[in-house]
């Protein structure tokens, strides 16, 4: 039997996160077309290449003040993933979830707002939150 040139893509690929989100942002002409500028110039590839660099310089710049708050505040730093099992087992041990994440948290499609209700008692993320629209509802009250 001859191999289909396409493979099935496993579910646990299908399911992954994307990696960014998108932001959008008004610049005034002249800062654009400086901008514009260098991108002809060569400096950049493209607009979104220069603002992503203007964005890892100021953080660079900011870099330790950053590791300070992200410290005081117990952030936790990257991808955290809450499931059905990890909150049935925060329920089972009769604990709440005081979740606190830079970057992106991401509460499983299964996890139903009762499920969430019950185990998380707050919400604070400084980048992106994905949760069906269900849950990010029931969590209202609880995200900062």
């Amino acid at each position: 039997m001859p191999e289909t040139p396409f493979a099935p893509v496993p579910s646990a690929a299908r399911a992954r996160p994307p990696e960014a989100e998108k932001i959008t942002i008004n610049l005034g002409y002249v800062d654009l077309g400086h901008i514009d500028l260098l991108v002809a110039e060569g400096f950049y590839s493209n607009r979104t290449d220069f603002i992503r660099t203007a964005i890892r310089n100021q953080l660079a710049v900011h870099a330790d003040a950053l590791r300070q708050v992200v410290s005081r505040k117990m952030l936790v730093l990257g991808l955290q993933q809450f499931g059905v099992a990890e909150l049935e087992a925060v329920r089972r041990a009769g604990e709440r979830l005081e979740i606190r994440v830079l970057g992106l948290a991401t509460i499983a499609a299964d996890v139903t707002p009762e499920l969430a209700r019950e185990t998380i008692a707050s919400v604070t993320v400084l980048g992106a939150l994905h949760a069906s629209a269900a849950v990010k509802a029931a969590l209202a009250d609880r995200v900062r």
